[in-house]
C-alpha cells in the first residue's frame, strides 16, 4: 500500500493566458471572447450573475476601446512579468507549471496560412523560463479564450471547419515545442459548454431551434478534435501525454429517498461522466441515447468519428475540483447557494467560502476514488483552490490562514486517495498568483500565495507580494506533501 505522495509527484499551480497575460491588442494578437466580457459588479458577491452574450453586445464591446470595464484585456500584465512571476513559482518550488496558450495569438485570423512567428517565440520563451527552473510546462491548448473571428467566420465550433483549424494550430504548437514540452491538455473543463456555450463553444443562442442541440454539436465536434490531436501529439512525439478535462462536480443524494439517488445519479453522468466516457472510454455512453431522444437532439456525425474517438483515448484524466453539491428530486424547500458557473443546492453538513462555494476535502477523496475506480487512467488534479477577499497590510504581508487551512484539508483528503490506491501524478492549484476571475472577471476573487496590488478596475502598482500561503505551500513541496502543519 502507497502511504505517501510518489516521488516523482508533480507538485505547481494554473493560470490561463485569458485571465493572466494582458496585451490584448500587442503583436498581432485578436480579440477574444473574454476581452468583451465585462466586469460584473455585484452588491452580493454569493450571488454570481452569469454575464449573457448576444452579438448586439459583442460588437458594442469590441467598439468601447476603453478597458476598465474589461478586465481580462489587461489580467495581470503577464505577457511583460513573466519571468519574475515564474521565478517566484520557482523559489515555491515548483516542479510543474500549467499555463495555456492563446489560439488568437498563434492564429489571429483563425484560418491565416501561417502561424504568428511573434506568438510563437513569446510561449517558446515562456516555455525555456520554465524548464530553466527545472518546472515542466503543462499546456492548456484552450482555456476559455475563443477567438472573436472564429465565431464571426464560422460559427464556433458548431461548424466543423472549427475541427481543421484546431488541428493545424496543435500541429504548429506540438511540432515547435517539440522535447520542450510533455504535458498537454486539449480542452479546459470541457463540460462547462452546456452552460457557457459562447464562452467555451464560441455558440451564439441565436437563431437556432434547439440551442442545446447546437451546444452538443460542437461539444461532438470538440470530441474530435481532442482525439484527432491525440493522435497527432502521439505521432509528432511519443512522449508527449494528452490530458482530458472536466470541471468535476461531484454530487450527494440529499436523502436516500431513491428518487434523490436516481437524481444523483443522472447529474454525475449528465455534468460529469457523459464527457470523461466519450474521451477516457473512447465511446458514447448508452445512457446518452435517451437523453438525445428525448430532448430531439441530432447530433449529425461524419464517417470515422466514432472510430477516431474510440482509437485516440486521453493518457490521463485531468479535472478541477472547488466544491461539492447535492442533488434532490424535489429541491423545492431546499436553500440555494453560489457555485462554479450555477447556483446549487446547499448541504447544511458544509460550510461555504466567502463567495458561497461549499468547501468539501472530503469529497475531493471521494471523488478520486469514484473516478479512478470506473476509468483506471492516471489522475492530474488540475485545478483545486480558494477565492479569498485578502487585505494587504501595510508592512506587505499578506495573512491567509484561510487558504492554508483549505489546501491543507485538500491534501489530506489527497493522500488518503493515494493511500486508498489511486494513481494520481500531479496537482496544479488554482492559480498560484492573483489573476483576474474566470466568471466574474473581478480581481476581488483572490487565489494566489501570491498577491497581485490591482483592484477590480486596474487601478494600483501591480507589485507582487508573498502571501503567508506562499512560505507554507513551500515548505509542502518541499517535504513532498509529509508536513502539513502551519505557516512557517
Amino acid at each position: 500500500m502507497r502511504t505517501q505522495f510518489p516521488d516523482n509527484f508533480l507538485w505547481g499551480g494554473a493560470i490561463s493566458a485569458c485571465q493572466a497575460e494582458g496585451a490584448y491588442n500587442v503583436d498581432g494578437r485578436s480579440m477574444t471572447i473574454p476581452d468583451v466580457t465585462m466586469y460584473n459588479k455585484k452588491l452580493d458577491r454569493k450571488i454570481t450573475k452569469q454575464v449573457s452574450f448576444t452579438r448586439e453586445a459583442i460588437e458594442v464591446a469590441k467598439k468601447d476601446l476603453d478597458d476598465t470595464m474589461y478586465p481580462k484585456r489587461r489580467g495581470i500584465d503577464f505577457y511583460y512579468t513573466y519571468k519574475e512571476d515564474i521565478a517566484l513559482l520557482a523559489e515555491m518550488g515548483f516542479s510543474v507549471f500549467r499555463f495555456s496558450i492563446a489560439w488568437s495569438r498563434v492564429f489571429p485570423n483563425g484560418d491565416d496560412t501561417t502561424p504568428n512567428e511573434k506568438a510563437l517565440e513569446y510561449y517558446e520563451n515562456v516555455i525555456d523560463e520554465c524548464l530553466k527552473h527545472n518546472m515542466e510546462p503543462l499546456i492548456t491548448i484552450s482555456h476559455f479564450d475563443m477567438p472573436l473571428v472564429l465565431m464571426e467566420k464560422f460559427g464556433g465550433w458548431y461548424n466543423r471547419k472549427l475541427i481543421d483549424l484546431y488541428l493545424n494550430y496543435c500541429e504548429t504548437i506540438f511540432t515547435r515545442y517539440r522535447g520542450k514540452v510533455k504535458y498537454w491538455v486539449t480542452f479546459n473543463e470541457i463540460n462547462m459548454s452546456i452552460k457557457a456555450g459562447p464562452k467555451t463553444l464560441g455558440i451564439i443562442n441565436e437563431g437556432f431551434d434547439n440551442y442545446e442541440e447546437a451546444l452538443f454539436q460542437g461539444i461532438h465536434n470538440q470530441f474530435v478534435a481532442a482525439a484527432k490531436a491525440t493522435k497527432l501529439a502521439h505521432e509528432i512525439d511519443n512522449n508527449n501525454k494528452i490530458g482530458c478535462m472536466v470541471a468535476y462536480f461531484t454530487t450527494y443524494a440529499h436523502t436516500c429517498k431513491p428518487d434523490d439517488v436516481m437524481k444523483m445519479l443522472y447529474d454525475d453522468r449528465m455534468r460529469n461522466q457523459f464527457y470523461l466516457d466519450v474521451q477516457a472510454k473512447g465511446k458514447y455512453p448508452w445512457y446518452m441515447d435517451r437523453y438525445f431522444t428525448e430532448n430531439n437532439i441530432n447530433i449529425k456525425m461524419e464517417d470515422g468519428d466514432l472510430e477516431v474517438i474510440k482509437e485516440n483515448t486521453a493518457d490521463f484524466i485531468g479535472f478541477s475540483y472547488y466544491m461539492s453539491m447535492i442533488s434532490s428530486a424535489d429541491a423545492t424547500n431546499l436553500e440555494i447557494t453560489s457555485g462554479n458557473v450555477m447556483n446549487v443546492l446547499k448541504n447544511p453538513y458544509l460550510e461555504g467560502s466567502e463567495w458561497g462555494w461549499q468547501i468539501d476535502p472530503v469529497g475531493l477523496r471521494y471523488t478520486l476514488n469514484t473516478v479512478y475506480d470506473r476509468y483506471e487512467k492516471p489522475m492530474f488534479i488540475l485545478e483545486n483552490g480558494i477565492g479569498l477577499l485578502d487585505k494587504l497590510n501595510e508592512d506587505g504581508t499578506i495573512n491567509d490562514e484561510g487558504r492554508v487551512d483549505y489546501h491543507r484539508r485538500h491534501f489530506e483528503a489527497m493522500k488518503e486517495a493515494i493511500k486508498d490506491g489511486v494513481d494520481l501524478i500531479g496537482y496544479t492549484m488554482w492559480g498560484p498568483i492573483d489573476i483576474i476571475s474566470s466568471g466574474t472577471s473581478e480581481m476581488s476573487k483572490r487565489y494566489g500565495f501570491i498577491y497581485v496590488d490591482q483592484d477590480d478596475f486596474g487601478n494600483g502598482s501591480k507589485k507582487r507580494y508573498k502571501k503567508d500561503s506562499f512560505y507554507w505551500y513551500k515548505n509542502v513541496i518541499k517535504t513532498n506533501g509529509e508536513d502539513l502543519g502551519d505557516v512557517k
